[in-house]
């Protein structure tokens, strides 16, 4: 069975609709990942809906379409609420400054920077090449700042340092209005903290923003990364402490079941 990566659901009865975005952005939608602005622009225009829940797991792709697509979601009558699931990287974070309600994951991912293109030419061609970057970017920033808390200034230069942004800067930063379970019970805060932990060393590691890698291979990196932290929680008990001898059982720790989860 073919996964589907990009769409659109409607409940009627509800009048609510679900957009799921899990695919590149581009004019040319060649694979069934990919999202163009036409064919979702209009079909957005055309819904009677309420609410729009809009799902993004994306490394970005043509500012253009983000751009369409940013626009018509603001256009519409109904409320939007976007949410990163995954990555939200490049373009794709034009879109998720489009909801009202603007969700990030505890464990999601997210990356601005200027934009950029490739070209060929002689010095003419490249510096209007340059100018329409600069044009282009300019547009982000706008989007970007009717929401931010930080200054026009500061915002260029994080998109100059092109790095990743934890969960905690991008509600920090005014990207996203709440971070998805963050006023959950003590019990899973303890929990959500330890996915922070798995976030924090991937994101840290170049070979993880390897957009081009297959989904296998990611799934190697995850739980190598899980495995490692395990070891590093794996520390002799003082002597006090280890279990008698008579009762040799004893309850696997939260990184043993998050191991397991990935056997």
């Amino acid at each position: 069975m073919t996964r589907k990566y990009y769409s659109l659901e409607t409940n009627e009865a509800e009048k609510k609709a679900e957009l799921t975005i899990f695919g590149d952005i581009t004019s040319f939608p060649w694979l069934e990942s990919d999202v163009s602005s036409y064919g979702l622009s209009q079909r957005l225009q055309g819904l009677d809906v309420d609410q729009i829940d809009v799902h993004i797991n994306s490394y970005g792709g043509e500012v253009a379409e983000a751009l369409a697509i940013y626009n018509t979601l603001k256009r519409h009558s109904a409320s939007v609420t976007t949410y990163v699931d995954g990555f939200a990287c490049s373009a794709a974070t034009i879109i998720f400054m489009a909801g009202d309600r603007r969700i990030m994951s505890q464990v999601g991912n997210f990356l601005v920077h200027p934009a950029s293109t490739y070209t060929a030419g002689n010095a003419e061609h490249l510096r209007r090449e340059a100018d329409n970057l600069d044009a282009i970017t300019e547009q982000s920033i706008t989007a970007y700042m009717q929401a931010l808390t930080k200054s026009r200034e500061e915002l260029i230069d994080l998109m100059s340092q092109e790095r990743f942004l934890k969960p905690s800067e991008v509600l920090e930063w005014g990207f996203a209005t709440e971070i998805e379970d963050q006023d959950d019970e003590d019990d899973d805060k303890a929990t959500q903290s330890v996915r922070e932990m798995v976030n924090t060393k991937l994101t840290n590691r170049p070979y993880i923003v390897n957009f081009t890698m297959e989904d296998e291979k990611v799934s190697e990196i995850v739980k190598a990364t899980v495995k490692e932290m395990l070891e590093e929680q794996k520390k002799p008990e003082p002597a006090e402490h280890k279990p008698e001898q008579g009762n040799p059982h004893k309850e696997p720790t939260y990184m043993e079941r998050l191991m397991n989860a990935f056997k």
